[in-house]
């Protein structure tokens, strides 16, 4: 079975909508409004069938797939799922690869993906890391925003119980702009800005780790919840 991918068009809303809901039970996705699918249906690519002019246009549609952008440098793939029949076939893979072609079209540096599905990111690339990866002044922009994606991605304790057992990941695209953007590691800057004099910032921190490294509390918090965690 063959498929492409193409930029989603809003006669397509319905079918994510059900490819969203089939993944609630499980905790793989979150539940999300017709009306937010439909103001962000530009961030959305599909994958179809070959021969979906043969079938009605729900039968069609195999998986889909969204890109986020957060800042400058930064986006978020999200909302990946594929159709339990046509999982196995690389459509979850083809719809990532479509993503991050649009995140460097766009010029963005990193991408990030808030998932349980480590072993699947790990195949593009993607590096297991804790804390939020952004300076302490593009955190403080950040959290005007009221996507509540953005609000995972900055951990806030409102939406802890929807990042429940996910793994923070990241992929770095254009790495001739990595040094304009190092000083988000570790450091001794409060999340303010402001040099701390008690030593390292209490703040969100962002810390790039080896798979393998989680502490025994994070496998023990892991359970499946979030986004992009459905089999290619």
């Amino acid at each position: 079975m063959t498929y492409t991918i193409r930029a989603a068009r809003t006669r397509d809303v319905p079918m994510i909508r059900k490819l969203v809901d089939s993944n609630v039970e499980s905790g793989r996705l979150l539940s999300k409004a017709t009306v937010t699918l439909y103001e962000h249906i530009q961030e959305f690519c599909v994958a179809e069938l070959a021969h979906g002019a043969e079938l009605a246009h729900d039968a069609a549609l195999a998986g889909c797939g969204a890109l986020h952008v957060m800042w400058e440098d930064l986006a978020e793939i999200r909302t990946v799922a594929v159709r339990e029949d046509c999982q196995g076939l690389g459509i979850g893979h083809g719809i990532v690869d479509t993503l991050l072609q649009r995140a460097r079209a766009l010029e963005v540096a990193r991408v990030f993906v808030l998932t349980f599905a480590v072993d699947f990111f790990t195949r593009h690339g993607f590096r297991c890391i804790s804390g939020t990866p952004v300076a302490p002044e593009v955190y403080r922009e950040l959290l005007r925003s009221y996507d509540e994606g953005v609000a995972e991605f900055l951990d806030l304790e409102r939406v802890k119980p929807n990042t429940l057992g996910n793994t923070r990941m990241l992929l770095r695209l254009l790495q001739g702009r990595e040094n304009e953007h190092r000083r988000c590691r570790r450091d001794d800057t409060s999340p303010a800005g402001v040099p701390s004099a008690a030593g390292p910032r209490r703040g969100p921190r962002y810390v790039e780790r080896p798979r393998g490294a989680d502490s025994a509390a994070d496998s023990l918090r892991r359970l499946p919840r979030r986004r992009g965690d459905v089999p290619a």
